[in-house]
């Protein structure tokens, strides 16, 4: 596992970072899911966790991810929709997270947890769903490494991208600079990921445009080529 700083640095360096979400993976074989994504060259694996209570579905926990923790040596983040993220920490800790990114919506008042988060040398994520104002974010981004903007409402995958919430990307690196990771999560395919990156977002979730393309390795470097402006030669 990376530490807090070996992760920061690691996703500075590999960006734009296309982070495949988990929950669109084939949950019948998650050796081969794992073993394909790190074929494609995969510098980030997202894991959507939904509590049916936060959101209005439910995916999978963190004993889940602690036996697919020794498949593979890319860095997890775990992105909590669920109601009482702190409640659950350690179980995420011990299930081989890298990055912990909760909502703000579930925690209104997040520098504690944030602080608790860093405190086990691991990545701090805050996240905010497409109704909630960045202004509402904006007091906590320097307890912040990452800063997830949804494009999507959550709960459920292959949902369309959010245009909106671009102008939060923005305003995150606008105010941020260049320390904060950004992130954003939902829609993101090759249509949509290139106003996201020229808005200043490092990491994109992309779930169906990795997944439901024949070759992970062809979906992902086109997405990184389409979020740098740059063409594939194939």
């Amino acid at each position: 596992m990376l530490t807090r700083d070996e992760m920061l640095s690691h996703l500075k360096a590999k960006r734009p970072v296309v982070a495949p979400s988990m929950l669109k993976c084939d949950f019948g074989n998650l050796r081969r899911e794992t073993e394909l994504l790190d074929s494609a060259g995969s510098s980030l694996l997202h894991w959507d966790v939904m509590d049916g209570h936060f959101v209005p579905n439910l995916s999978y926990g963190p004993m889940v991810i602690e036996r697919v923790r020794p498949l593979t040596k890319t860095p997890f983040d775990a992105h909590l929709m669920i109601s009482d993220p702190a409640k659950y920490l350690d179980e995420y800790v011990k299930a081989g997270c890298e990055a912990i990114t909760f909502h703000l919506e579930a925690v209104p008042q997040p520098v504690s947890l944030l602080r608790e988060i860093r405190k086990r040398n691991l990545v701090a994520g805050l996240a905010i769903n497409p109704g909630t104002p960045f202004s509402a974010a904006e007091p906590f981004l320097r307890e912040c490494d990452l800063f997830l903007v949804m494009s999507v409402n959550p709960g459920f995958g292959g949902q369309k991208f959010m245009p909106e919430v671009v102008p939060k990307i923005a305003a995150a690196r606008a105010l941020a600079g260049n320390d904060l990771i950004i992130s954003v999560d939902g829609g993101i395919g090759r249509s949509t990921i290139k106003q996201c990156a020229d808005a200043g977002c490092d990491v994109f979730v992309a779930g169906s445009s990795v997944f439901d393309e024949p070759c992970y390795t062809a979906a992902i470097a086109e997405l990184e080529q389409t979020a740098t402006g740059s063409r594939s030669a194939c």
